[in-house]
């Protein structure tokens, strides 16, 4: 274990997900020069009593709130904590833990202040991945990309880090009751670019299962509005 105080968490989001993450423990350090932390999101397969049994620091929701409501426990529980930065992954196994000194290096030289991981950058990957899916990835993140006038490469991956701090700027309110699910990435994603943070893209692998199945909980036509509402609604001030 490092020496120095640890400045970062590592938020794992859960929902029903005990035997993928009795697989991904596996991957994450002995010593990580990070804090672990989870949100059980409502699950009902067990997979907060393994995270208590197995001594992990695990927040709790007593029913399924979403994504967005994740990330605000995190940013809640974090922040008085003394915590700079927060890592955001979820616990379905795509994501790699041995990838996250790509996401942390930047914010801890200073060169950064919010990290998008790209599976579409030079050195990420993502094997697997069903081909109706890279079509609306690809499309989406270039509807995006001419929305705010970025040039990103993977708007949907939810492989990201970020200063804790960008949450106490007096134009983000990540306390409105309509980020509860996958609004919070998009929204928090906004107002970074809008306020002028500094975005930077690393590349990360999103690793799908072989058989093409359960690859995704993203519901559709529901799923995909709370994923494309946060635009229309920044874009035309409908909110703030």
């Amino acid at each position: 274990m490092s020496d120095s105080p640890k400045r970062v968490v590592v938020a794992v989001l859960a929902f029903n997900e005990r035997e993928k993450l009795k697989r991904l423990l596996q991957r994450f350090p002995e010593s990580p020069d990070y804090d672990l932390v989870f949100v059980d999101d409502g699950s009902t397969d067990g997979t907060g009593d393994f995270l208590d049994a197995q001594g992990y620091g695990v927040i709790n929701h007593g029913e399924n709130l979403g994504v967005g409501a994740g990330i605000r426990s995190v940013v809640d529980w974090a922040k008085p904590q003394g915590y700079e930065f927060v890592v955001i992954m979820a616990a379905n196994g795509k994501m790699l833990p041995e990838e996250i000194p790509r996401l942390t290096q930047p914010l801890l030289a200073g060169e950064a202040d919010y990290i998008q991981g790209s599976r579409n950058l030079e050195g990420g990957e993502s094997p697997n991945l069903p081909l109706f899916r890279r079509v609306m990835i690809k499309l989406f993140t270039l509807f995006v990309n001419l929305a705010i006038g970025v040039r990103g490469t993977d708007i949907t991956c939810g492989f990201r880090a970020y200063r804790l701090d960008i949450m106490d700027h007096p134009q983000v309110d990540i306390t409105q009751e309509w980020l509860g699910r996958y609004e919070m990435e998009y929204y928090i994603h906004y107002k970074v670019v809008k306020l002028g943070y500094r975005l930077k893209e690393v590349p990360v692998s999103m690793v799908y299962p072989e058989e093409g199945k359960n690859y995704s909980k993203i519901k559709p036509f529901t799923g995909w509005w709370s994923m494309i509402r946060p635009w229309v609604f920044l874009i035309l001030r409908i909110k703030r």
